[in-house]
């Protein structure tokens, strides 16, 4: 049994929580309830002792109402100027910029992850066929011999590629390469590639005047949270609570 000031939380009442707080384990997720349920509690009596109307269901629909005005008379939460959003910009820029577009071809030697002699195999054969390229062999006509991708039909191409249209580890290495044939195999969870980087447009910084109010939302969110996060430091410190320890809680409420 959790006790906040004068108030009780049984069993009942964190293994229903549970539900919205999943976890690894479910001792994990019962200390999660137990402290959105305690969390909540200082909540509504905090917002019953200034007078705003609280429903005593837990989880009410109202709840969202108190608490948005609760958080507006209690916490004073400073907005974001064009200064501010300014710096982010400035010192953020990569966050700002359109991802590069490529145009590539590539020859697929499938091979499963967890297959080392395929592995091994196709490795040796994309070493090769980077070596017949070298020496003049037409990639097309590689593609359609060697490669396991549909793409092959098309002499290997993959038209013009962006970030996040490909596997993470196929764009960490194809979209720093230059122009040209790369000179050693990609691997992927799919295989080996040989890959060839027919162009490559960079990505242009967006202007301040385009971003700026998704700078400020993020930021005035970041400094919410922050400043939420004390005001409920505070509650915990003047309450009196018993059965439920937060020094154990690692919950980005308290960050």
């Amino acid at each position: 049994m959790i006790h906040v000031n004068d108030i009780a939380i049984d069993e009942k009442a964190i293994l229903a929580e549970m539900q919205y707080h999943p976890a690894d384990s479910q001792q994990g997720a019962m200390l999660k309830a137990a402290e959105s349920l305690v969390i909540g509690e200082l909540f509504r009596q905090r917002a019953a002792e200034l007078g705003l109307h609280v429903k005593d269901e837990m989880k009410d629909a109202s709840d969202d109402d108190f608490l948005a005005a609760l958080i507006d008379r209690e916490v004073a939460i400073p907005e974001a100027d064009e200064t501010a959003c300014a710096t982010y910009y400035q010192q953020n820029p990569e966050r700002f910029t359109t991802s590069p577009l490529l145009e590539v071809r590539h020859i697929l030697l499938a091979a499963a992850p967890e297959d080392e002699l395929d592995r091994v195999n196709g490795k040796m054969m994309a070493e090769q066929i980077i070596k017949q390229l070298r020496e003049g062999d037409d990639f097309g006509r590689l593609a359609q011999k060697h490669s396991a991708c549909p793409s092959s039909a098309t002499a290997g191409s993959l038209g013009q590629i962006s970030r996040g249209q490909t596997v993470a580890e196929f764009e960490r290495q194809v979209f720093t390469a230059e122009v040209g044939l790369m000179p050693h195999p990609v691997e992927t969870r799919y295989g080996l590639h040989v890959v060839w980087v027919d162009r490559k447009i960079e990505g242009k910084q967006l202007p301040f005047a385009a971003v700026k109010d998704k700078i400020a939302a993020y930021l005035n969110e970041k400094v919410e949270r922050k400043a939420v996060a004390q005001y409920i430091h505070t509650l915990i410190q003047d309450a009196e609570i018993k059965g439920f320890d937060f020094a154990v809680s690692d919950s980005p409420l308290l960050q």
